[in-house]
């Protein structure tokens, strides 16, 4: 089964962003792929909040949501737009991705889990628990590239999260992101090997790359990693369409190999000696 990536530089406009992913929906249909991925962020990426918060509105009103539905229904392909800022009830927001069918229609949501909030060596900062508010619930779909686990960037560190996702069936991981560049070189492709590995999962992990309008600047490398760890697709740092092949038999193949998920036990409470 083939699936694309789309790895992304996306701007402050909404507009701009979401004539790209359009084209790259296209694209991806023409090129064969049954489903497509985008990255973490995929319509704004914008630390200025005030100019930020103009771009922002509620599921129903967001129109980059609007065009990638459109987009999907016409080019027949599904869609993991990898998330979006979505304005919530309350005061805050909810980094939300979609999982899209080939008519247009949203067959499941996941609100981040876990929330970037660090002070990194380089002097960069981060906070999103200031602005967003975190999900309540891990995300299984079914797709035609099969059974898909949701999570979002900084979701990564956290091991436990793709146990549960792999016990309850995902034969892929998807982990769509916007890496800083320090963390990405130190840790990136470490962390998507070995939660594939640990669960016997292809991930798939659509980025961000390059220098964005606002000034930051992510680490790209978007990654198909296979279940055994091994690296199908590593699309560098040049933003664009890429492609990859995955097989059913291969996750087969390396839970017969090492049966991990069968010989996963419940962690029994710690005790000091």
């Amino acid at each position: 089964m083939k699936l694309a990536i789309l790895q992304m530089t996306s701007g402050i406009d909404p507009a701009v962003n979401a004539r790209t992913i359009a084209a790259g929906i296209a694209d991806a249909a023409s090129n064969g792929a049954r489903m497509i991925f985008t990255p973490e962020m995929s319509g704004l990426v914008d630390r200025d909040r005030q100019r930020a918060a103009a771009s922002t509105a509620t599921e129903a009103d967001d129109r980059v949501l609007a065009a990638v539905r459109d987009a999907a229904a016409r080019s027949g392909i599904w869609v993991n737009l990898g998330s979006l800022a979505v304005r919530g009830p309350d005061s805050r927001l909810a980094n939300r991705g979609f999982v899209i069918d080939d008519t247009g229609a949203v067959r499941a949501r996941y609100d981040k889990l876990h929330l970037f909030d660090v002070d990194l060596p380089s002097g960069e900062s981060w906070r999103e628990s200031s602005s967003y508010a975190p999900g309540a619930s891990a995300q299984l779909v079914d797709t035609p590239v099969g059974t898909i686990g949701l999570s979002i960037c900084y979701d990564l560190r956290f091991a436990a999260l793709y146990a549960a996702l792999s016990d309850a069936g995902a034969t892929i991981l998807s982990i769509p992101a916007a890496f800083t560049r320090p963390t990405g070189i130190a840790h990136w492709h470490v962390l998507m090997r070995a939660r594939a590995i640990e669960s016997a999962c292809y991930v798939v992990a659509a980025a961000q790359s390059g220098v964005h309008a606002d000034g930051r600047e992510t680490f790209g490398h978007s990654l198909v990693v296979d279940p055994w760890g091994e690296i199908v697709l590593d699309m560098g740092t040049e933003p664009g369409l890429g492609f990859a092949e995955i097989a059913a038999a291969r996750v087969d193949e390396v839970r017969q190999r090492v049966p991990v998920l069968a010989h996963r036990r419940p962690i029994p409470p710690v005790t000091r000696a």
